[in-house]
């Protein structure tokens, strides 16, 4: 078994809100990210696939059909958008990175070559905050 990543980046707004909480229950939880006026990052995406590598091409898969499966279930929904208002599938989810992790996996994991699985969703929000999402647990 081989594992192989593939970087990709995007850029998006969101903010925090439990519309069921109280505005200052909101504020106490969620804090600057809780902010009226939205807030962005600039996110990393690292997609992890596992399985085995072709005799023929010496790949698991061809890397720029990855990004490109990437880049138009993932970024290209997410990139340059509010992620509450804008992004069907974040629709009725808190756009936390955890859960904006997991909703990724689902976009990915039947999109890709029945040969290959995912293996890991790391998603940076800034340098020092990032989540690992290894799929549902059985």
């Amino acid at each position: 078994m081989i594992f192989l990543t593939r970087h990709e980046h995007f850029n998006a707004a969101h903010k925090l809100y439990n519309p069921s909480w109280s505005p200052e229950k909101n504020e106490e939880v969620f804090g600057k990210c809780a902010n009226a006026n939205w807030h962005g990052h600039n996110y990393d995406l690292m997609v992890t696939i596992k399985g085995e590598v072709d005799a023929d091409t010496g790949f698991l898969m061809d890397v720029k059909k990855l990004s490109q499966i990437i880049n138009e279930y993932v970024c290209e929904p997410l990139d340059h958008r509010n992620i509450n208002m804008d992004v069907t599938f974040m629709k009725d989810v808190l756009p936390s990175t955890e859960n904006l992790a997991i909703k990724i996996w689902e976009q990915l994991g039947p999109k890709l070559p029945a040969n290959v699985k995912l293996h890991c969703i790391k998603l940076y929000e800034t340098p020092r905050i990032g989540v690992e999402y290894f799929g549902p647990t059985l």
